[in-house]
């Protein structure tokens, strides 16, 4: 109870609750979503290094073998989903209007382009 885990412990005892590390719990407003691929899939990998990037500074302030392999994992797994995002954001604009793959969003603009005639 010395290091913080006080509190916690009293809301939840050893249960896992899902909370960021500053204590505030885990919600939806956490995802974005714009439904536009382009702009999600950057949201996407955005999000991996965000998560990469904490890892790096726990992996820092941490010496415990025990605690880093496992963190050092989950490192690894971070940058494989930020490849394979990255890929399918490749492939995705392979698909689009290659001139301008910005312009198009595959939701909402099956409509004709009448702006350019």
């Amino acid at each position: 109870m010395e290091q913080g885990f006080g509190p916690y412990y009293i809301d939840h005892g050893t249960g896992i609750w899902p909370q960021a590390a500053g204590g505030i719990p885990f919600n939806a407003c956490e995802f974005q979503s714009k439904g536009d691929v382009i702009t999600d899939l950057h949201e996407d990998m955005a999000a991996e290094q965000k998560a990469r990037t904490t890892y790096d500074n726990i992996l820092r302030v941490v010496k415990d073998y025990d605690v880093c392999e496992p963190i050092k994992f989950l490192r690894e797994r971070e940058v494989v989903h930020y490849q394979r995002f990255g890929e399918l954001l490749r492939i995705t604009q392979d698909h689009l209007d290659s001139r301008n793959f910005y312009a198009f969003n595959p939701e909402f603009d099956i409509r004709q382009d009448t702006c350019n005639q």
